[in-house]
């Protein structure tokens, strides 16, 4: 079954190798195709870089993974899912593999995210979609340079991801699961549970400061009450979270 692997966070982070691996290992034919550069926040927003008329695709071999085909593309995640569907990195992904996210991605806020915008495009286009995201504090999403990454539990994710692989594959077609993974030993899991999605995100912008001719903006911790079995409380709860979604779908109302 051919995979495309892809994240926001870019090519170059650690949650992109350690899904790969975990795709290679469960028997898939992976590709990996990414941003050059961190795309967080870009939802399912179509956007590249041209050079040309052409949009720029660089080989970028990922360490441990011999023999994969991995890209760093000039482009947002959905766009490079919707590319890989048409065909731009050899036969058309069955599935589609997005992360491992710096940070959790949880409650309704997973509409702005680009992990999940590179999920959501895939699905819309035919493929069923996996979107991965590690828990950890903001803090550490945020911080400059970001020291630790490479101590975080990205296997654990990419192992809960793999065995989620076969419930995906016999979803719905254009299904996307929604996972989120403490950042904890696999061993250490309380396990994985169906969530309901959080009536809120992890984080939530604010307006910090307005003056003439500009607005500032702060991203603050929402402090917003857990309500039980959505993924924002079963994440804290120590659960790995799954909650199987649908981008764009119509609404039975009455009309006029």
């Amino acid at each position: 079954m051919k995979v495309l692997v892809t994240n926001d966070d870019g090519i170059a982070a650690p949650g992109i190798r350690a899904l790969a691996r975990a795709a290679v290992d469960a028997g898939l034919e992976v590709v990996v195709a990414a941003p050059i550069e961190e795309a967080s926040g870009m939802s399912a927003a179509m956007t590249a870089v041209r050079q040309d008329g052409r949009i720029v695709v660089t080989a970028h071999p990922l360490d441990g993974l011999d023999g994969v085909e991995s890209y760093g593309v000039a482009g947002s995640p959905g766009f490079i899912a919707l590319i890989a569907t048409l065909g731009a990195f050899g036969p058309p992904p069955e599935l589609v593999l997005s992360g491992i996210n710096r940070g959790a991605n949880t409650g309704l806020a997973l509409l702005h995210s680009g992990t999940v915008g590179a999920a959501f495009t895939a699905a819309a286009n035919g493929c069923r979609a996996l979107a991965v995201s590690l828990d950890m504090p903001m803090a550490d999403v945020f911080r400059a340079g970001r020291p630790a990454d490479e101590h975080r539990h990205w296997a654990t994710a990419g192992t809960v991801a793999a065995e989620l692989l076969p419930a995906l594959k016999s979803a719905p077609e254009r299904t996307v699961f929604n996972l989120n993974v403490p950042d904890l030993p696999r061993d250490r899991l309380r396990g994985v549970r169906r969530a309901r999605l959080a009536s809120f995100g992890q984080v939530r912008m604010a307006v910090a400061e307005v003056g003439v001719g500009y607005v500032r903006t702060t991203l603050e911790e929402t402090d917003v009450r857990l309500e039980p079995g959505t993924d924002a409380a079963l994440l804290v709860e120590g659960y790995a979270t799954v909650t199987a979604v649908r981008a764009v779908s119509e609404v039975d109302v009455e009309l006029p």
